[in-house]
Order: C-alpha cells, then structure tokens, then sequence
C-alpha cells in the first residue's frame, strides 16, 4: 500500500475492506458478546479479551454476567466479590478497574454506559484500542482498533521493516485509513477474526486469508518472519520463601494485599524474596516478622511451584509454619484473617496460591 497514487489507494481499501467483510459474514467466529446491543456487555467482554485468549475468556464472561447481570448490579457489588469471580483469569486491575469504571459510570452518567469517546478514554482501564472496540461495537461508531491481532495482521499486509513497537503511530494510521466507516462494527470484528483464526503469530494461513493477494509479507514470502520482534532479555527470576501458618485451633493465617499494585486486593499465604545467602525457612520468619509482627517456627516443606508473569518469573518454596506469639498485624497488608481450610474458597488468591491451597487439601 505504498508508491501507489491517491486513487490506487483508494480503489485498494475499497477492494480490502469488501473482501474482508466478505469472508467475515462467513466465516466470522460465532461469540456470545457478537450481536449484542448492551455496552456494558460489549465493555465487559472488551475488558476480559486483553492479553486473554477467546476460548479462556468465553465461561468467565457467561459467569460473569449471572453474577453482575447489569452495569448497576456491578457498581453495587463489593470488590471482593468482583475480585472472586475474575479469580484465574490473571492481570487483576482489569477486574479493579471494571469495579472502578462502574462505580464512576453510576455517579457521573445515571448508570448508562457513555457514547462518547471522550468520556470513554476518561473510565479506568480504557486506553483508545479498547475504547474502539466497545463504540463500533456497541454503536457502530467509525473508531479503528490496533490490539495485538490487528497489528499482526497490518504489520505483514505493508511487510512493515521494523517492529510494531517502532511504528504505532504509522499502524495506527493505516487502521483508521482501512476502517469502513458505515460498517465498522463489522470490520473491526472481522480484522481481529483475521488475527485470531488465519493470520496468527506462527504458521498463518495464508492460502484461506481474502487479503492473500494484497499482502506484502507473502507476495515477498516473509509473512512467518513478520512482524518483527523487539529484542528480548531474559525475565527476571525470583524466589520467594511462602508460609502456611497454622494457630493452636488449625486455622490458617491468610493476608490481604494492598489494594494498588500487582495483585491488589487479593488475598494469599505471606511470604516474601529470599536474599541472597539466605535460606527459606530464615526467609520466611524474617518476612514473616517484617510483615505481620509475629513468631512462628517452620516446619516441613509442603510445594515448590513456578509461575511466570509478564515482566519476571517466581518460584514459591512453601513451608507448613506453626503460629508461636504475637498478634497479627497489618505492616504491609490491607487485612489478616484465621481461616478453615473450608472457609478458604471464599476468598479471591492469585493462581499460584490455588496451587498451594489444592496441595494443603491432598495431604
């Protein structure tokens, strides 16, 4: 779509815009948010498909809407109820800031999801891609989108000679020259359908893509080597020493963390990064001084289990710990409670935490 003259280009959109909404009416995918005139749905979905697959997002969006059916139900709701039903589901201020949004929507548009786009970006956890999405969606606004599938599938339409990251602006440029802006609803679907089903990171299928032809990457035969990748340097790799404190009743010391920040607001064992030079068990009664102002004595070691985020990796080294002295008090948390093993599933714990908990009901 380069050295072309202005009519070329546009007798050239023209025919990609055709030919993809062509192969979208289809072999668009069939999704339970697809057709549905509620923005609040629309945006709910929106909100959970970041950084989140299609067929993992699909049952917690059903969940989601029996448990806070309406944008009001939402607002009303306590954010450790929010907190549960997006448990799993990773990158937790998505479901924070949802909570967040509803609440401002309550107080500052009677209840009603904004048209606006303006209004739109100004709601937590909504950056222009999203924003997008919800309004073409929900009202066919002419708004374009550049999430991950549709800068894949731009990046190799133009064989773009850097990686996506370098040239945002220009990307975000040909997506909004490409939208068709009587169907934008429909286009914006269908080139994230691209990205998702055909044009996908490896091994695209090129032969059943409409826009095979147009294609700069495969008429140059280098759609597997686009797009090109940033330079990546190892993730970092932490360890952390974890405690299952158990009192004199049996019941199970759990800490809330503090509301802002990775994990915000869930709830887990305490523990914290071993130094270097120290052992777990030390780790462990030293953090667990620190940070909640008691004695324990540590026992057995019950799970090692790794879990990586987007940034750096971790591997918890979990002990079984007896409580000795002291109160439990809230250093660095937001809230500490004695629990059952029973009573556990009430609260909302990051994955990891899942794990120890199933590995405490198999002894």
């Amino acid at each position: 779509m380069t050295d072309k003259s202005a009519t070329e280009s546009e007798l050239e959109i023209v025919s990609l815009q055709q030919l993809l909404l062509d192969w979208y009416q289809t072999q668009g995918r069939d999704l339970p948010w697809r057709n549905e005139p509620d923005p609040y749905k629309i945006w709910v979905s929106e909100i959970m498909l970041q950084q989140t697959q299609v067929k993992t997002v699909i049952p917690y969006y059903q969940r989601w809407l029996k448990q806070f059916p309406t944008l009001n139900a939402l607002a009303a709701a306590d954010l450790q109820e929010v907190l549960k039903a997006w448990e799993g589901l990773g990158y937790y201020a998505r479901g924070r800031n949802l909570h967040k949004a509803a609440k401002y929507i309550v107080q500052h548009h009677d209840g009603v999801f904004p048209s606006q786009p303006e209004a739109v970006l100004k709601l937590p956890g909504i950056g222009r891609t999203t924003a997008g999405g919800i309004l073409s969606a929900a009202f066919n606004q002419p708004l374009p989108i550049l999430d991950g599938n549709v800068k894949r599938v731009l990046a190799r339409l133009i064989a773009l000679p850097k990686p996506p990251k370098q040239a945002v602006s220009q990307l975000w440029e040909l997506s909004e020259r490409l939208l068709a802006r009587d169907r934008a609803k429909d286009f914006n679907q269908a080139i994230m359908d691209l990205g998702a089903t055909l044009c996908t990171p490896k091994n695209p299928a090129c032969l059943l893509c409409p826009w095979q032809q147009h294609c700069q990457a495969y008429n140059k035969g280098i759609q597997s080597q686009l797009p090109m990748k940033e330079p990546s340097s190892p993730l970092p790799h932490k360890h952390i020493g974890v405690a299952v404190i158990r009192n004199a009743q049996g019941q199970i010391l759990i800490d809330r963390r503090l509301e802002e920040g990775l994990l915000g607001g869930l709830w887990e064992f305490p523990g914290g990064k071993i130094e270097p030079g120290e052992t777990v068990p030390a780790c462990i009664k030293r953090e667990i001084k620190e940070e909640l102002g008691i004695e324990i004595e540590v026992g057995e070691h019950l799970i090692s289990l790794d879990h990586a985020y987007t940034h750096f990796r971790i591997t918890l080294h979990v002990h079984y710990c007896r409580h000795l002295a002291g109160e439990p008090q809230t250093i660095e948390c937001q809230e500490v409670r004695w629990v059952t093993l029973e009573e556990i599933d009430r609260y909302p714990f990051p994955k990891a935490n899942t794990k120890i908990i199933a590995a405490l009901r198999a002894r």
